[in-house]
């Protein structure tokens, strides 16, 4: 959520940097609840020190025994329409608060502008990829005959989701460990397990409610539970409500999590594959931290998530969001994406965004400034270290071989047994036609 004192002195730049990123800023509306709210404010305060006057006031009477009667009912009358004030002034703030929780994150000057990917600025590459000496077959095709199984998903929950079995099933918890064990062990998180069904207020704390709710799985209750999209929700909300002493600062957290979204706007998008699912799995890294140190821990989280494509031997490059491209509550976000060999592209497999404050001062998460002495907001980041399906999907095209079988990346031999490819099984041995 923006600061809303920076909002009332810059409302005008703020539009105008708004408007990049694609939202158009309700001015008007803005500040006819801000006028009210100023207003409501100064006769709430006022009412309140005249009733602080008066039951002053009343106490002194009846300590000298006089007759309070009519100050009484004139502290009475003060009550009520003190009551009606704040109920006014609530109402209020009600609005601004709504207003507020649907408008993104200001972008980071370093931020290009922009409309769509189109507009993002490739920043570094990373490996060469393959030359193949023949053509290149999709995951889905090469998965076909190593245990990827789309047809029985369908059966059982329809379109956008795969079953695992056997040699790819164990890559795919490989992968998971693999990374869960670099970022730990090399890296310096601490591993959570969290739960994947949440309160809303987890999800507005994030940002993905009120205005992405189309997008998320819930469940049937008068009071919901929502299907965590991303561990970004759990792991960050562990601030959420506390206040930091400076010492406590950073917090570095990862978890592997299922993770699930509807794809409301990618109609027709990605329908072939693992690409975009809606139940998939993450290995989720946050980190928590004072907001002068944002911006290197931005830059750290970004190398940790290459350091797990680099050690997969995957080709990748790092490019910058444009502003009209990033998620809701980023102010900077890096883009990993891997090369895909059957589309001759680069894809997205992991976004590492710096939130800075925005959801800080949507779930009251805040530290204590040692320089001014008082809670602020801290700040927030986040990056999946990485998408584990897509992941799978990369090492199979990128280690294929002309028989279907794929050659495994050295970094996993210890939790696929030393083993440093899968195969496709043998075809069933022809008979001979005789008879014994």
């Amino acid at each position: 959520m923006l600061d809303p004192h920076f909002l009332r002195e810059n409302l005008d730049e703020v539009a105008r940097v708004l408007k990049t990123r694609g939202y158009d800023l309700n001015k008007a509306r803005f500040t006819e609840l801000e006028d009210a709210r100023s207003i409501l404010q100064r006769a709430t305060e006022n009412l309140q020190a005249q009733r602080n006057s008066a039951s002053k006031a009343i106490g002194a009477a009846k300590s000298r025994g006089e007759d309070a009667s009519a100050m009484l009912k004139k502290a009475a009358d003060l009550g009520k329409s003190l009551e009606t004030q704040k109920a006014e002034l609530d109402e209020v703030q009600a609005g601004l608060r709504e207003l507020l929780s649907e408008m993104p994150n200001l972008p980071h000057e370093s931020v290009p502008e922009g409309a769509d990917e189109n507009d993002n600025k490739e920043l570094r590459k990373w490996g060469e990829p393959r030359d193949f000496s023949f053509k290149p077959r999709d995951h889905a095709d090469l998965g076909a005959n190593l245990g990827m199984d789309f047809d029985t998903a369908g059966e059982l929950s329809g379109a956008r989701f795969v079953v695992l079995r056997g040699d790819l099933a164990r890559l795919h918890r490989a992968l998971a460990q693999f990374m869960l064990d670099l970022h730990t062990r090399e890296h310096g998180y601490t591993e959570a397990n969290v739960p994947v069904l949440l309160k809303k207020e987890a999800l507005f704390g994030t940002g993905q409610l009120p205005k992405f709710a189309d997008d998320q799985f819930a469940t049937a209750d008068e009071s919901p539970f929502f299907l965590a999209p991303t561990a970004e929700v759990p792991l960050t909300n562990f601030a959420a409500g506390k206040i930091f002493a400076p010492e406590e600062l950073p917090l570095q957290l990862a978890a592997h999590t299922l993770c699930f979204r509807r794809e409301a706007g990618s109609y027709g998008k990605d329908t072939r594959g693992m690409i975009r699912q809606h139940q998939f799995e993450k290995v989720e890294l946050v980190h928590i931290t004072r907001p002068d140190k944002s911006y290197e821990a931005l830059e750290a989280l970004t190398g940790h998530a290459e350091a797990a494509l680099q050690k997969l031997e995957l080709p990748y490059r790092v490019v910058a969001l444009c502003s009209g491209d990033m998620g809701f509550s980023a102010a900077k976000t890096l883009d990993l994406e891997v090369w895909i060999p059957s589309q001759k592209k680069y894809r997205e497999i992991s976004s590492c965004s710096n939130c800075e404050a925005f959801q800080a001062r949507r779930m009251q998460a805040r530290w204590r400034n040692p320089e001014r002495g008082r809670p602020e907001p801290l700040h927030t980041l986040n990056g999946s270290g990485v998408a584990v399906g897509r992941a799978l999907v990369a090492v199979l095209e990128n280690g294929q071989n002309e028989d279907g079988s794929v050659t495994l990346p050295a970094a996993l031999a210890p939790y696929m047994d030393g083993r440093t490819s899968i195969d496709p099984p043998a075809p069933p041995e022809k008979s001979s036609g005789k008879s014994g």
